[in-house]
């Protein structure tokens, strides 16, 4: 089953084969959908050398990229894959099968009248594209999501990556040979930025976007498209660090959010300090971030705590930028309430965190931070779809609007109403011959 054939066929045509896939997997039972999971997470394994040769081929074709400062040292670090990463693939890929069916719940029934009785039950959205930079390990986690989720997915990832991504769309669509009622065409892959273009177009077919990678290319799809479109521009994650924290706790969330991978979308990027206790913590922390190699952009309090040249002398735009790096922007603050107000000002709205031991102060963070992830005492690197025991996730969403947070079955699902009746028509309602009781009935 290669994508050989994908790649002489319109995008249109590809939409329409996702379309009637994913018909046909809204019909298909929980045990398949999840045997094919399993038959699928080992093939990835039993593919490891393969992946590998692939993404070996990608690397040293980014390395010019790289030297040449036209693919960032993040982009590239989230390229590479290693046999641990497909180990996790695999594992992720399992978890996933071992989740609740999420499809044929029943979220409400009423009893409209005698024999007329209302039901919303979930069901699959139906076509997902997924527009991606960079990481080989999205083709594995999004559609495992999809497939467990009765959803059709058209997978369109960067050039960076292409021998990997098509390996392993080529290695899951084997893996389904053996299941027969699963349509082939309920993955595919697109190759070039025309076809994005071009499925961005696919209104009728295609009924989410989700694009993950950079915010440049977030915006792109979301001006380009009249789709809905699930994502975030970028990770502007925040840690502060209230007058009443634990100082050891203070240092290992502080480290653990910025340093621990910084490149991704839920690393800190801005420490936020309680003037009360900076002169006590500042020194400490820039000792442990200086032994870690980031450096750190500063507020003029913290110069004036830290002195040159432990300091770069931090800029407004600091404020508002995802550096994806080991870089961190340090800013002095008189109470909670500015942190909370800086917060909210140059959040995207991602993840924050507050490490207090003031109840009071958790608290007001909570309620006031407006922000999909809002922590306390925690690392904002929790802030993650495997993490939060949803096995994978199809992206991340800092919007208000069908989902937020990390994305993970219940995002892929809508509802549906059914209404069971007798023979039941409205012009009776109308006339007053009947009325509708409107009563609550149990779920389960």
């Amino acid at each position: 089953m290669s994508q050989i054939t994908a790649e002489k066929t319109s995008v249109a045509e590809i939409g329409r084969r996702a379309r009637a896939a994913s018909l046909e997997m809204s019909k298909l039972p929980q045990d398949l959908r999840n045997d094919a999971l399993i038959a699928i997470a080992q093939a990835i394994q039993a593919a490891s050398g393969k992946i590998l040769k692939a993404n070996q081929q990608d690397c040293r074709a980014a390395e010019p990229l790289v030297a040449a400062g036209k693919l960032s040292t993040a982009m590239f670090a989230r390229l590479k894959v290693d046999e641990k990463g497909i180990r996790d693939m695999a594992l992720r890929v399992g978890d996933v099968a071992r989740l609740p069916d999420p499809l044929g719940l029943r979220l409400a029934a009423t009893e409209l009248d005698d024999g007329l009785t209302l039901y919303k039950e979930t069901c699959p959205l139906g076509v997902i594209g997924i527009v991606f930079e960079a990481r080989p390990d999205v083709v594995p986690q999004v559609s495992s999501l999809t497939l467990k989720s009765g959803n059709a997915v058209i997978l369109k990832g960067g050039s960076e990556a292409a021998f990997t991504n098509e390996v392993l769309v080529t290695v899951w669509r084997e893996a389904l040979i053996t299941f027969r009622s699963v349509p082939e065409n309920s993955i595919q892959l697109l190759h070039t930025r025309a076809d994005v273009m071009e499925l961005l177009t696919l209104s009728h077919d295609v009924d989410l976007i989700v694009p993950r990678g950079s915010k440049e290319l977030v915006e792109h799809v979301m001006q380009n498209s009249r789709i809905p479109v699930l994502g975030h521009g970028e990770g502007i994650c925040h840690v502060y660090v209230d007058r009443a924290a634990d100082m050891e706790k203070s240092i290992r969330i502080t480290l653990d959010s910025k340093v621990q991978n910084p490149s991704v979308c839920n690393a800190a990027e801005t420490l936020l300090v309680d003037e009360k206790i900076s002169v006590e913590f500042l020194p400490k922390i820039a000792q442990e971030l200086q032994r870690a190699k980031v450096q750190i952009r500063g507020c003029a309090k913290t110069l004036a705590i830290l002195g040159k040249p432990s300091v770069v002398p931090a800029q407004e735009h600091d404020w508002s930028t995802e550096y994806n790096d080991l870089i961190l922007s340090v800013k002095v603050v008189r109470d909670a309430e500015e942190a909370i107000a800086h917060i909210n000002r140059y959040s995207s709205r991602h993840t924050e965190t507050v490490v207090t031991e003031d109840a009071d102060t958790a608290k007001k963070f909570l309620d006031e931070v407006d922000s999909a992830g809002v922590f306390v005492n925690a690392s904002t690197r929790f802030s993650d779809g495997f993490r939060y025991g949803l096995g994978a996730e199809i992206g991340i969403s800092n919007g208000k609007l069908h989902a937020r947070g990390p994305v993970g079955l219940e995002g892929l699902t809508t509802y549906k109403y059914k209404l069971i009746g007798e023979g039941h028509i409205v012009a009776e309602y109308n006339s007053g011959t009947k009325h509708f009781k409107h009563k609550s009935l149990p779920v389960s």
